[in-house]
């Protein structure tokens, strides 16, 4: 299986007794070898809204319009299905890889379902999410003597343990149903920790020194688009992201503890020399038995909520804080299901100085409790159930409180 795929199903401490850690179709070429490997994920959704009172303008608060007592939807889940080449061969003393995958989507709402329009008039226009995502393009080369480095796209640095060891990352999460416009939902995302996106970059790792290991990298810095009111028209340094690891495995004891952090320098016209914009995190995963526990924190500044940057910045460039963070238990049952709960939030405090807008998020937070049983080896179902409450800064007025709930059934298959 490709590795990020490995590294998904792993560190999300859903691989149910390594039932989709398997590795994926095997083909010798020579000097080559050849990985097919992937998921097809699908989940249905009921959606509930019990309070939609305006727009918190926050990233999970979608197509409240019409104040729709319930959606309902079929779609892929937070890991949208997934279809990887994977290319492995060792020359001159050097592992070299490559590897390309795409993303397609399960659910298009246009007219003929398979995205062959965008829509019958103004109404449906941009309905269409069966776009193939392309979420990794990159090769490798390295040894485990001195390191290995990344050149392409591929997950950030940057908070990318927190969504790998997000328990609805074979799931749903937040969005479903809401979210059935785009091509997967948002688990955990803007709701305990901020998306770490997929970026071009140029990414050295260091040899794994008994369980420590660490990456740094430099990073496309025009993936960071709109900041808040500031529309980006360049930036005049390179991203930098970055983190560090250790994972142990002593008897009945194994885990992994982790720190990363990320920079970025953003600019327009008013703001001409630019702002320094940062996140940085700590997080932890215990297995006892069949017991486990994730914790996760993080904060910035001009980081936003949901997406890096975005809504972190004012329109004059002061910087907002972000801060948040969740809480996550699993078991495993005789029945070999793994039972979980989780808690997050994202919040987002104004600058100095700045009034309260209805439109400008202050907490996201969720709840989430789910099942996830192995059928087969490679085919899990999956059930379900998270309640979001978003609020805006504007926590006298009514209009800024949304809420809703999200019941979801499916199954995830790896191969």
């Amino acid at each position: 299986m490709n590795k990020n795929i490995k590294l998904a199903v792993a560190g999300a401490v859903l691989a149910l007794s390594a039932s989709a850690a398997n590795a994926g179709i095997i083909i010798p070429a020579g000097e080559w070898t050849i990985d097919i490997n992937g998921n097809v994920n699908a989940f249905v959704n009921q959606t509930n809204v019990d309070n939609a009172r305006g727009t918190t303008g926050s990233q999970l608060d979608m197509a409240l319009a019409g104040n729709k007592s319930n959606i309902k939807s079929i779609q892929t889940g937070l890991l949208p299905a997934w279809l990887g080449f994977t290319g492995k061969t060792r020359q001159n003393d050097l592992d070299v890889e490559f590897t390309i995958s795409l993303q397609p989507g399960v659910s298009s709402n246009d007219i003929t379902g398979d995205g062959a329009t965008s829509g019958r008039g103004t109404a449906e226009a941009g309905t269409n999410n069966t776009t193939f995502l392309n979420r990794q393009t990159y090769l490798s080369f390295g040894d485990k003597s001195w390191g290995s480095i990344k050149l392409g796209k591929d997950l950030g640095i940057f908070a990318s343990d927190a969504i790998l060891n997000d328990m609805t990352l074979l799931g749903v999460g937040s969005g479903g149903g809401l979210n059935s416009k785009i091509n997967s939902t948002n688990g955990g995302i803007g709701t305990g920790y901020t998306y770490a996106a997929w970026k071009a970059q140029a990414a050295y790792t260091t040899p794994n020194f008994n369980g420590f290991q660490a990456t740094i990298a430099i990073t496309n810095p025009n993936q960071v688009g709109s900041v808040g009111n500031v529309t980006t028209t360049g930036q005049g340094r390179y991203g930098y992201e970055g983190k560090a690891s250790y994972t142990f495995n002593a008897d009945a004891l194994s885990g992994k503890v982790w720190v990363s952090g990320a920079s970025y320098k953003v600019s327009n016209d008013a703001l001409i020399n630019g702002v320094n914009i940062w996140g940085a995190d700590i997080g932890a995963n215990l297995n006892i038995g069949n017991l486990g526990l994730t914790g996760y924190l993080y904060n910035g500044e001009g980081l936003g909520a949901t997406f890096f940057g975005t809504d972190g910045l004012t329109a004059a460039g002061l910087k907002r804080e972000s801060n948040g963070g969740y809480a996550q238990a699993t078991y495993v049952l005789p029945t070999k299901t793994k039972i979980g709960v989780a808690y997050g939030i994202s919040s987002l405090d104004r600058a100095t100085g700045e009034t309260a807008a209805v439109t400008l998020i202050k907490d996201q937070e969720r709840y989430t409790v789910g099942a996830y049983h192995p059928l087969t080896k490679h085919l899990n179902l999956v059930a379900e159930y998270s309640n979001i409450k978003l609020e805006s800064q504007a926590t006298s007025s009514t209009a800024g409180k949304n809420e809703y709930s999200n019941v979801s059934l499916g199954a995830i298959m790896f191969f």
